[in-house]
């Protein structure tokens, strides 16, 4: 089996029957009748079911990685009883511990601010 990712779609071609059906049957990947290869969106849940079957390439290995470590700092910061402002939020009363908690977890989704610390560093 090859497998490519290009930006955030993977891109999955020469599969055997086996894993063509087990792939399928998860239902997060379509095939693309004109190029015979299967194409889905390279989230977590899809990296993780392919790494428990083949051997991920190192650019798709490195995309798990990363999201295991934007998942891991989201975690943390869920939990945290005291949550710093990891920017400077555009508002004019202070936030709530809440809503600072949800302000962090939304950077660090989106991207804008890089995850630290934890087990997945």
């Amino acid at each position: 089996m090859k497998m490519a990712l290009q930006g955030n779609t993977l891109i999955i071609a020469d599969a055997d029957n086996v894993q063509f059906g087990t792939i399928k049957s998860w239902g997060k990947m379509r095939w693309d009748k004109k190029t015979q290869r299967l194409i889905g969106t390279a989230d977590i849940e899809l990296l993780d079911k392919l790494a428990s079957i083949v051997r991920l390439p190192p650019a798709p290995a490195q995309r798990r990685q990363s999201l295991h470590a934007v998942q891991d700092a989201v975690d943390r910061e869920r939990t945290n009883d005291t949550p710093v402002p990891l920017a400077n939020y555009p508002v004019k009363m202070p936030l709530y511990s809440h809503q600072t908690r949800g302000a962090n977890m939304a950077l660090l989704t989106f991207g804008w601010v890089r995850p630290t610390g934890g087990a997945a560093q």
